[in-house]
């Protein structure tokens, strides 16, 4: 574990052997990489940093990305087809970031076959906007699918900003949260960073993910880090050894 007297640069921050759980870098498939060779370089770009393995989670957002998992399987294919030494490189494997509402529940869930972080951890999102009407039925819909849920980017979703209350009740729900590194940065903005510096110091972080989209993202790597709960942040990320296997 590194400490530091002075912040430190993001990157510095990310050890040798890193797991990353969540990342938008299958080719076509989503907002994220949009073919091959961006694939490639943002691939390499995360192992510059210091990521040893990757998980990539592309979205599952009905009526934007009505992704199966066969289209993701097949994506990842593709890729790994032409590039197969830099998906064995950082021992590529794909999830999804599912978004949570009451379609989930009737036609996603439903039916299973769902893409895992590793057993049963599924990866979740839910929108910028508003939370879904009945939110922890919907958590308790999904534990009771035999899942555990992984809320992505809590620090993200402003409207529990004003109500800090509710990340209680989502961890008392049975949430476990994955924040988003770029957020030690101020990358989303203050507001969002101030929100992860009280998660971290909360103790409710659980897990980290870089979300890179895009070659922004992975620069971003390079900025100072804004937030004070540098060794939570830490601790964090270290935990995400346990996808390593």
């Amino acid at each position: 574990m590194l400490f530091f007297k002075k912040k430190p640069i993001l990157k510095e921050l990310v050890s040798s052997g890193y797991v990353d759980i969540h990342s938008h870098v299958l080719p076509g498939i989503d907002d994220g990489s949009k073919d091959v060779e961006t694939s490639e370089v943002l691939l390499n770009e995360m192992g510059n940093i210091g990521f040893s393995k990757v998980i990539t989670t592309p979205h599952t957002l009905p009526g934007v990305w009505d992704n199966s998992r066969g289209d993701i399987e097949n994506a990842f294919t593709e890729l790994n087809s032409v590039k197969g030494a830099l998906c064995s490189k950082y021992e590529l494997r794909v999830a999804s970031e599912y978004f949570l509402d009451n379609v989930f529940l009737t036609k996603i869930l439903d039916k299973g076959n769902l893409l895992t972080l590793k057993d049963n951890y599924l990866l979740v999102e839910l929108s910028y906007l508003n939370p879904p009407i009945g939110l922890k039925d919907i958590i308790f819909a999904v534990q009771m699918g035999g899942y555990q849920p992984v809320l992505a980017h809590p620090e993200r979703y402003l409207y529990y900003h004003r109500d800090k209350g509710m990340y209680d009740e989502l961890k008392a729900a049975g949430c476990m949260f994955q924040l988003n590194l770029l957020s030690s940065v101020g990358y989303y903005g203050k507001g969002v960073s101030e929100i992860a510096d009280y998660l971290l110091e909360s103790d409710m972080i659980d897990y980290t993910g870089s979300d890179i989209h895009h070659i922004r993202h992975v620069k971003s790597f390079g900025s100072k880090v804004v937030i004070k709960s540098i060794k939570p942040l830490q601790e964090a990320m270290e935990r995400n050894s346990f996808f390593g296997s």
